[in-house]
């Protein structure tokens, strides 16, 4: 008999495979634990636990961890094993929550902000991980169905978690939810399955500067990626901070209610939930363009707060949004996992990584100095063209179209590997 007949079917769906079901559970646990963290120290603030300054030096904290561990994370990742990179990132996060609830009842901010800063370092590490890790577990056909049931959980604790999270402060109190995270964080350590990365040779490595240097190589080879990487950077930094900033003054000075902020936010992550539910099936013959098309989706958000009209106008706007963004995630994730060369795949999603998210923060910061500067309505005209253009320009670079290389560059590549 042969090897192909010897082989296992592959699962109807990505939901029987235990390992992937493994690889869920771990990716939840840490992204709730990595939600909940903020929300949890915001309620510190209203119960007058930690002040509002308190608050922004720790945030400030976790995301410098973050920050600097991506790209380190990233390159072991690809230099050992992923999983056990998974097991360290997760059980540093674990261990250091408790720190930062001690500093909370200690009322020590820098002891707060220690912990934060190997939070978030944890964090970081294990994102490019769970990316290469989810190539060893699943097969490529079901990678797409897998990145869109792991999208749907994140979507599913935004939605459901903020008032479980709220009913339980008022029972447990804040410092007790702090450990919750930290239990999180060791369920996303030791319940993920092994993979089946073999590390490199001693004789392949180099310095991480250079290994993190060829994963960005490895990107250029790719021109559809560095241009939706572009386009995905400017939406976050620009969209996105429109959300955070924006929306609470237009749900108050026009509306005069902060329903319309709550509402909208909803609206925003039942969009996403749809939009995941949606590309876990579909499969468009121009699948990168049908991705940049959702990204640009992004756009009426900003628009909606531009526009005098109802306030059902900016939710239903926000709820396209969510879809639009779903839309884009999931074929992105899996177009890198399949396009790119698997022993550089975590460096090049810690690039990734870096770039779209270590700028939002940048964003938020410039946002509020510029609609003073300039007004609001300038601001979110600026939002609102970058997020429409960046996606539209991104889709001509070579390889757009599909997320993956032209015909005629796969064609050269083998052969000068076959040469």
């Amino acid at each position: 008999m042969s090897k192909v007949a010897d082989r296992p079917p592959a699962p109807a769906s990505v939901l029987r495979d235990g390992g992937f079901l493994r690889l869920w559970l771990g990716v939840t646990a840490s992204g709730l634990a990595t939600w909940s963290l903020p929300f949890v120290l915001g309620l510190a603030v209203l119960d007058r636990q930690l002040g509002a300054a308190g608050l922004g030096v720790v945030l400030a904290a976790r995301t410098a961890g973050f920050l600097v561990a991506v790209p380190v994370g990233g390159v072991l990742a690809d230099r050992h094993s992923r999983r056990s990179v998974v097991l360290l990132a997760g059980l540093a996060a674990a261990l250091a929550t408790p720190v930062i609830a001690l500093g909370l009842a200690a009322g020590s901010v820098p002891w707060m902000a220690a912990g934060a800063v190997v939070v978030g370092a944890g964090q970081g590490a294990c994102r490019p991980a769970f990316q290469a890790l989810t190539v060893e577990v699943v097969p490529a056909p079901r990678r797409q169905q897998a990145n869109a049931a792991l999208s749907l959980a994140v979507r599913v604790t935004t939605l459901v978690a903020p008032g479980l999270t709220a009913l339980l402060a008022a029972v447990l109190g804040v410092r007790a939810l702090l450990l919750g995270t930290a239990v999180c964080w060791l369920l996303a350590a030791l319940v993920p399955p092994p993979g089946r990365h073999v590390p490199p040779s001693g004789a392949d490595r180099v310095s991480f500067v250079g290994g993190f240097l060829d994963g960005v190589r490895e990107a250029r080879r790719h021109p559809w990626f560095l241009a939706g990487l572009g386009a995905l950077t400017a939406v976050i930094a620009l969209g996105y901070s429109a959300t955070g900033v924006l929306l609470p003054l237009v749900s108050r000075d026009r509306y005069g209610t902060e329903a319309v902020l709550a509402m909208a936010l909803t609206g925003y992550t039942l969009g996403a939930l749809l939009g995941a539910l949606v590309t876990a099936r579909l499969r468009p013959r121009a699948e990168g363009w049908a991705a940049l098309a959702g990204l640009a989706a992004y756009g009426v958000a900003p628009l909606s707060l531009l526009l005098p009209g109802p306030a059902v106008l900016v939710v239903v706007a926000y709820a396209v949004a969510g879809v639009g963004i779903e839309l884009f995630n999931v074929p992105w994730f899996t177009a890198i996992q399949r396009e790119v060369e698997p022993r550089l795949l975590a460096r090049v999603s810690s690039l990734d990584f870096l770039l779209s998210y270590g700028l939002a923060p940048v964003g938020l910061a410039l946002i509020a100095p510029a609609a003073e500067a300039f007004g609001a309505t300038a601001v979110l005209v600026l939002c609102a063209v970058v997020c429409f253009l960046a996606p539209g320009l991104a889709a001509l670079a070579p390889g757009a179209r599909g997320f993956a290389a032209p015909p005629a560059v796969t064609a050269d590549s083998a052969a000068r590997r076959g040469s």
